[in-house]
């Protein structure tokens, strides 16, 4: 099991940025897929045709958001934390994601720096 943990920065409010990960209709805009999303805490998500799936935890809007991501059967939970800092710029993301399977470790880091803050990045730049 191993653990990522990175900052990325978007030019846009930490409200907006909350608002664009827990937003079915917004997750949309910049990924291009469907979503299953509720900012309710103990409900289940779906991002990618299912290829993430999991939990949401806990929400604080516009500053933090917890889920426990599914990888099979693990003893211990996958979670993800991101927490979102204002900055002068916009928003800096501090996403940490604990428990990732080393099978899995570059694919989840690939995914993070590409398919969902790389989309988001690209989404606000546009």
């Amino acid at each position: 099991m191993k653990d990522f943990k990175k900052y990325y920065s978007l030019p846009a409010s930490p409200e907006e940025v909350y608002l664009a990960l827990t937003v079915p209709a917004t997750i949309y805009l910049w990924s291009g897929e469907e979503a299953e999303m509720s900012a309710e805490p103990g409900s289940e998500f779906s991002l990618w045709e299912g290829s993430i799936v999991g939990k949401n935890l806990e929400f604080e809007y516009g500053k933090k958001i917890v889920q426990q991501w599914y990888f099979g059967d693990q003893e211990e939970p996958s979670i993800v934390t991101m927490k979102l800092h204002p900055v002068k710029e916009g928003t800096s993301v501090e996403l940490k994601h604990t428990n990732i399977p080393d099978e899995d470790y570059e694919d989840i880091v690939e995914g993070w720096n590409s398919s969902y803050f790389g989309s988001l990045q690209d989404f606000y730049n546009e």
